[in-house]
């Protein structure tokens, strides 16, 4: 299973402490958390004092259980913590939203499973068509999938980055950084 501790430690490790770069429309972060999370989520102090064990406690809560990766990583722990670290920087529905749109493209026009609705949520419908992908493609389909998710991933990067000149700031750590 993929150690949620370990992805913790790696992602703040990866993320570092407070920045406040003026090209970021999220505003202060302090160990990739934004301003505008962690007060939607309690937290009042200055962000440059934002304590680590808060940081991991709202990652913990916000990117890993919220959106049902501890099912994901039952089934496949490599596709869980790509799909964390994709949520970080994304957004969780961003991630399941991949996740889906990878198995929809892979499921040979719906004569593994159906194609599935969507909708940004893991839920059972997901969870059983990633199993059955899983269990047709074996091993090797695993590797495939996590390449098609850091495909969807890159392009929206790109976009990203051509439809605010500003973003090209990040594109480059983001693209050295969170794909492969």
């Amino acid at each position: 299973m993929a150690d949620i501790e370990q992805l913790l430690e790696e992602l703040l490790d990866r993320e570092g402490g407070y920045i406040n770069h003026p090209a970021d429309r999220g505003g202060p972060t302090n160990w990739g958390i934004t301003q505008t999370v962690a007060r939607a989520h309690g937290y009042s102090g200055d962000m440059r004092a934002l304590p680590r064990d808060t940081a991991k406690r709202l990652y913990r809560s916000i990117y890993w259980q919220a959106p049902g990766l501890d099912a994901i990583t039952a089934i496949t722990p490599k596709i869980a913590a790509e799909m964390f670290d994709t949520g970080v920087n994304m957004g969780p529905g961003i991630a399941a939203g991949f996740l889906q749109r990878a198995l929809n493209a892979l499921n040979r026009n719906g004569r593994d499973y159906a194609d599935l609705a969507v909708d940004r949520r893991i839920g059972p419908v997901t969870l059983t068509a990633l199993s059955d992908f899983l269990r047709l493609r074996g091993k090797g389909g695993e590797s495939v999938l996590l390449k098609a998710i850091e495909a969807l991933q890159g392009e929206r990067y790109i976009a990203l980055a051509e439809s605010r000149p500003a973003n090209e700031a990040f594109l480059y750590g983001w693209i050295a950084n969170r794909i492969g």
